[in-house]
């Protein structure tokens, strides 16, 4: 009806351990008279200030050593972005003086499908001797005569010049982007030689900066420890000297038996002042033990009539089974003897019949003829 094998909260059952633990380290913080204390500790009240004041130091300096690693990682990475714009001007700047000095409207070499003046270009008045539309009839141009002559000259000469300003220009191009490549080069090599020398610099100040509050922390650590060690040091004498104080005045190291005797319960002793059991309590737990020995004993032997009975018991079961499996045999074998013979009987029989059969009735084969008046008449 009721499920009382459920299995308890681990939760609750961790709870319920933890206070036990807690209580039996209240309790043997109250009960042990070594480190027992009436009223306030002043020493350990102290000794708290000190280590509090001594962890706040430590954690000043970490921080301080914290807000210089912030500042030098802050002016490395200004450093950075300052770098980093710079070269995007630089690129900026190279760029658009492609653009002036490569791609002219005058320089280029692709026809412009939104040139605006080019339907007054399409269809001039007259282009020369081989224009389509001014024909022989048109008395523009007469045989053997060139008027385009001047013109091609000095397109001619136009494009020569044009070619060897544009091949000067080309050629005074290529040292000035060699020039301002190794100017550039050498700034960048400058400005690389700065920056390492910088984060070189930088590192060498955080290195010296963590050195020093590695050093401070480990001077603290090394102070925390050794005033820890004293203080233990001057506890555990304390302790001795309180311990041995106690010893000496107590009742602990004297014979008398009524010391360990408990005064709220006479039944019950005093386990840090019980001396042993006396002559006669020995003398008691020695007849109880005898007692419970021969108890013992009885009841062994007991034991071992009771499993010699089992034992014949048993014999007799097995030997009246062994009886019973015999006639069981005895049974099986004369019933399959009377099952032979009657198998026998039976197969004489049919073979006596079978013979009856075969020589008496079914002697007279039957001819063609039976077989054809047996057809005529059935039809």
């Amino acid at each position: 009806m009721y499920k009382v094998d459920l299995s308890p909260d681990p939760k609750e059952v961790a709870a319920i351990e933890a206070r036990r633990n807690r209580e039996k380290e209240r309790q043997s913080r109250f009960f042990n008279v070594r480190t027992r204390v009436m009223g306030v500790d002043v020493k350990a009240l102290n000794s708290q200030v000190e280590e509090r004041k001594l962890r706040e130091a430590t954690e000043q300096s970490k921080e301080a050593a914290y807000g210089t690693y912030q500042e030098q990682y802050d002016l490395v990475a200004q450093m950075l972005e300052k770098e980093e714009a710079e070269r995007t001007r630089r690129l900026n700047k190279k760029v658009q003086e492609f653009r002036e000095q490569k791609q002219q409207l005058k320089n280029r070499q692709k026809y412009d499908l939104w040139d605006p003046g080019r339907l007054w270009m399409e269809f001039p008045a007259y282009l020369g001797p081989s224009d389509p539309p001014c024909g022989p009839a048109s008395l523009q141009y007469f045989a053997g005569e060139d008027l385009e002559r001047a013109m091609c000259l000095k397109m001619q000469q136009e494009q020569f010049r044009y070619s060897l300003e544009r091949q000067l220009q080309e050629q005074q191009q290529v040292q000035d982007d060699e020039k301002c490549a190794d100017m550039l080069n050498d700034q960048l090599r400058l400005a690389m030689d700065m920056r390492a020398a910088q984060l070189a610099k930088l590192e060498e100040s955080c290195r010296v900066a963590m050195m020093s509050a590695m050093a401070n922390a480990n001077k603290a650590q090394a102070a925390e420890l050794a005033e820890r060690q004293r203080r233990e040091r001057q506890h555990e004498q304390e302790a001795n000297l309180m311990e041995i104080q106690n010893q000496i005045t107590s009742d602990l190291l004297t014979e008398n038996p009524q010391v360990a005797q408990n005064p709220v319960a006479p039944h019950r002793v005093l386990p840090y002042c019980w001396k042993g059991m006396t002559p006669e309590q020995r003398a008691a737990i020695r007849k109880a033990q005898e007692v419970q020995c021969r108890e013992k004993e009885a009841q062994h032997q007991a034991d071992q009539a009771l499993d010699a009975k089992w034992e014949s018991q048993a014999s007799y079961l097995a030997q009246a089974a062994m009886e019973l499996e015999e006639q069981e045999r005895e049974l099986c074998a004369e019933f399959r003897r009377g099952l032979g013979s009657f198998n026998q009987q039976l197969a004489k029989e049919q073979t006596a019949e079978q013979n009856y059969l075969n020589s008496i009735i079914y002697t007279n084969q039957p001819t063609a003829q039976y077989h054809l008046q047996f057809n005529t008449s059935s039809r």
